[in-house]
Order: structure tokens, then C-alpha cells, then sequence
């Protein structure tokens, strides 16, 4: 396991070079220096741990699961070096990182103007990285892994339902890795055509297709008053909040494929109502087309856990308020960039309720599950539900450790554990669009990050780990991922 995070380290520290050359652009030598150090720390103890300890090539599921987990540390722990560099205290610096990589979102940056260039592009670059995921893009530039590759690829794939691109998986994450900067290139050029300069398109388009929403600008996209950017920033939100492997196979001669994917017509109609019912309420209970581009903006930015905001929502009513809770509790597509318990749940949550109540009705009822016309199975059903009843609890824990450490409000706690644990950004109060999370304390903001790496990691991957079956001698069929003890060996004289 720590070889391979070595060799995973080592290929991450060439990120640091575009922020490290944009700096010597800039003028900033000391903002340079320091991501020279930054990039030599990871190569070195990238290095040293790939040297210490061989990778293997063949990892079993719990090893795979642990280098996922433990990936997300080790590029959350390098990724915020620069941060220390720049003044931010070990835990700021760990949970500014944690945001940017698990696409989350949420700042403790309190001055927007000191830093420079440099300092944005990485914070971009970080959920940039994080948002079709670290391990998809390492299975790609580390060949060597080999079986283990393949391995960590589905081990970082979503637990829900999805349609898969290709058997080969490497091939599968090169075509998802080329279409997420086809499509990051295409929003910067139209973010600069709607009036932003090309580094404002770049970190914008960095964040929005990541679904991570940092902003250089402290009161997010507000501070731009660009209305036509934000109707193109509302298109690439729902891209970002969309199955990359079913865009993919929309684009590559199945154009028919989005209006077929019940998931996706789930999103894109939930989102459509709920700014539809959100411009209503804004108007006044009539019909304004200003009201429709807010409420459109907010709807998919929480809903795709982007966290952008077009103007303080902390402003608006109690029942428009609602209409956002809701959109971040609903979330997204499998297999996109967006936190959350995703959509494709709650359908087969849904479906299985509907049975359910059907066989109260009629005991002897035989009601089958199905999803794109395949039966659901008894292990994704309680895949499904262990996964959401675990978000709840974890929801309800995390916030009450928050309110009980920091002696915060109700509803700042609670929406700051929903915001961080579903990826998604700002909350509430304090919290909300236009604050941050500094007010925190180091402690608070520990169980936050802690809450940004569960929820990116879907809570149960991280939570099997911690059961000991997964480390006592244990085999794992690659077929159908099931344990199974391994034979003891015989020795020569026939004992065992």
C-alpha cells in the first residue's frame, strides 16, 4: 500500500509545476520558491516510500480500497504545503486542501486580494484533480501498476448503478480524462467570450466542470455581475452534475443516450421544477425572467454540490431556503463530478418503497426491481440503503460534534455538515455564500475535513477498512469480490 501511494505521490508532484511557473511569469519569486519546495517534498517522499516499498501488482480489495482512502490523505496533505507557505495554520492549511481535492468547496480564505495568480490557479487545480477523480488519471500515467490498476479504478468508481465505456480500463479513463478537458477547454473560451479575462476563464472552467466552485473572487461568481456567464455557467454545472461515461456515449454516436438514462432525465427535470419553483417564489408568485437566471444559478450549483452563488441566498425567505436544501440533499448523476448520495439512489430508494407498500397490500404479490432494464439485485438493494441510512447518521454526528465543539447555531452546524460530508461547499449562517469557514476552531474543522473525505469516498469504502475481516488473511475473487479463507500450506512432513 505505501508503495504504491509512493508512486502515486510521485507522479503528483509535477502539479505543482504550472502554478510554480505561472508565479516566475508573475514576478512572485518567493510564491515560486515555495512551490519548488512543495514539488520537491512529494517527489522526495514520493520517492523514498516507492523505494522502501515495492509496489505490488496485484492488491486485494481491501488493499485497493486502502489506497483510495489513503491517496485522498497523502494529495490532501502535499496539496497544502503551499497553503503553509502562505500563512494558513496546519489545520486551515489541511482543510483548504481537503475542500479543493474532494471538490467540496468550502474556504477558509478570509483576503481575496493579498494572494496572487499562482495561489488561485492551484486552489483551481486542486478540484480540478479531485473531480473525475486522482486514481482515474494515475491509473492512466502509472502503467506499472498494472492488475492493481484496474483495481484502484473501480475501487474509486461510485458503488451506484452506472454504464461502463470500454472493458479495457485504462483505454475507459483516458476517453472520461480527454472529454473532462475537452469540456474545461470549451467553458474557459466561452467564459472569456461572455467578458472574462483568460485567467478568469481558466480557474472558472477548472472549477465549474470539477464541480468544485473556488472562485478567485471572495464573493464568488456575484462579484463578476455577468448575467450571460452565468446562463453558460448554468449549462456546464448540469454537465458537471451529469454521467461522464453517458455524455460520453452520447457524443460518440448515441445521441439518444441522455433522454434514455432514467437518472439523468431524474436530474434534469428535478432541476428544471426546482428552479422553476424557485423563480416563482423569488418573483413574487408570477413569472420573471431575472428570477428564472438566480434561481436557475443556485438550483444547479448546489444541486451539482458546485457551491457557486450569484448573490447571498442568505438574503432570501425561509420557503426559498428550503428549495436549496433540498437540491443539495438530492445531488447528482453516478459517475460524475458532484458529491452527494446521487440520484440513481434515491430512484431505486423510490422503487423500492413503492414495492414495499405494494406487498403490504398484497402479501403474495411477487414485484420484481428493476433498473435500465436490469434486475436489482439483493446486494445493491442493501448497498443502497447502508449507504444512505450511513450518510444520515453521519450527516446527524458530524453536526452535533460541530455544534458541541464550536457552540454554533443549529443551523449553522447542521449546514455546514451537509455542505461539507455531500461535497457541495457553502451552508448556512456563517457559513453561507458569501462568509467562510474560519470562524471555525482547528477542531471543528478537522471533523469538517474528515466529513469531506468520507463523503468523497461514500462513507461505507472507508468504514469497511475498519473492519477487521478486511485484514485477516482474507482472499478476494475478482469475479464477484466475495472472501474467502486462505488454504494453509503443508509442510514437507505432512503437518499443516
Amino acid at each position: 500500500i505505501l508503495g504504491v501511494l509512493g508512486n502515486l505521490l510521485r507522479v503528483f508532484s509535477l502539479a505543482f509545476l504550472p502554478p510554480l511557473i505561472l508565479a516566475l511569469v508573475d514576478g512572485e519569486m518567493d510564491v515560486a520558491r515555495h512551490f519548488a519546495i512543495s514539488l520537491g517534498i512529494a517527489a522526495l517522499t514520493g520517492s523514498l516510500l516507492a523505494r522502501t516499498f515495492e509496489p505490488s501488482r496485484l492488491l486485494r480489495r481491501p488493499e485497493a480500497l486502502a489506497v483510495v482512502s489513503g491517496a485522498w490523505l497523502v494529495v490532501a496533505v502535499a496539496g497544502g504545503v503551499p497553503y503553509l507557505f502562505h500563512g494558513f495554520s496546519p489545520a486551515d492549511a489541511f482543510f483548504e486542501s481537503m475542500s479543493g481535492f474532494t471538490t467540496t468547496g468550502a474556504t477558509v480564505l478570509t483576503d481575496f486580494d493579498a494572494p496572487g495568480r499562482a495561489f488561485f490557479l492551484w486552489r483551481a487545480m486542486s478540484q480540478w484533480f479531485g473531480g473525475l477523480g486522482v486514481i482515474a488519471l494515475f491509473v492512466i500515467v502509472l502503467p506499472q501498476l498494472g492488475i492493481a490498476g484496474r483495481q484502484l479504478f473501480f475501487a474509486e468508481a461510485s458503488g451506484a448503478p452506472s454504464e461502463g465505456i470500454s472493458p479495457q480500463v485504462r483505454t475507459a479513463a483516458r476517453k472520461l480524462w480527454m472529454l473532462y478537458t475537452g469540456l474545461t477547454g470549451l467553458l474557459a473560451v466561452l467564459l472569456m467570450v461572455t467578458g472574462f479575462d483568460w485567467f478568469e476563464g481558466l480557474v472558472h472552467a477548472l472549477t465549474t466542470l470539477s464541480a468544485g466552485g473556488f472562485s478567485p473572487s471572495g464573493t464568488s461568481i456575484q462579484g463578476y455581475a455577468n448575467p450571460a456567464a452565468e446562463w453558460v455557467l448554468v449549462l456546464f454545472m448540469v454537465i458537471s452534475g451529469t454521467s461522464y461515461t453517458l455524455q460520453y456515449r452520447a457524443i460518440s454516436g448515441r445521441p439518444d443516450a441522455l433522454v434514455r438514462d432514467g437518472e439523468f432525465v431524474a436530474y434534469f427535470l428535478f432541476s428544471l421544477l426546482a428552479a422553476l419553483g424557485l423563480s416563482w417564489l423569488l418573483a413574487g408568485g408570477g413569472f420573471d425572467l431575472d428570477a428564472l437566471r438566480r434561481a436557475a444559478f443556485q438550483v444547479t450549483s448546489l444541486a451539482s454540490s458546485t457551491g457557486y452563488a450569484s448573490e447571498n441566498y442568505e438574503l432570501w425567505g425561509q420557503g426559498e431556503k428550503a428549495v436549496l436544501v433540498l437540491a443539495m440533499l438530492v445531488g447528482g448523476c453516478a459517475g460524475s463530478a458532484c458529491g452527494g448520495p446521487k440520484v440513481v439512489r434515491w430512484l431505486i430508494m423510490g422503487k423500492f418503497l413503492k414495492r414495499e407498500m405494494t406487498q403490504a397490500l398484497h402479501p403474495r404479490a411477487i414485484v420484481p426491481l428493476r433498473y435500465k432494464h436490469h434486475q436489482i439485485t439483493p446486494q445493491i438493494m442493501r448497498a443502497v440503503l447502508t449507504l444512505i441510512v450511513v450518510y444520515a447518521i453521519g450527516y446527524v454526528v458530524i453536526a452535533l460534534l460541530v455544534i458541541w465543539m464550536e457552540g454554533c447555531t443549529m443551523e449553522e452546524g447542521f449546514t455546514a455538515a451537509l455542505a461539507c460530508l455531500g461535497n457541495i461547499g457553502p451552508g448556512f449562517g456563517r457559513a453561507g455564500p458569501m462568509d467562510n469557514f474560519a470562524f471555525f476552531s482547528d477542531g471543528a474543522k478537522l471533523v469538517l475535513s474528515a466529513g469531506m473525505w468520507f463523503g468523497r469516498l461514500e462513507i461505507v469504502s472507508v468504514l469497511a477498512l475498519m473492519n477487521r475481516d478486511a485484514w485477516q488473511g482474507t482472499r478476494w475473487s475478482g469475479a464477484d469480490r466475495s472472501p474467502s479463507r486462505l488454504r494453509p500450506r503443508r509442510a514437507a512432513g505432512g503437518g499443516a
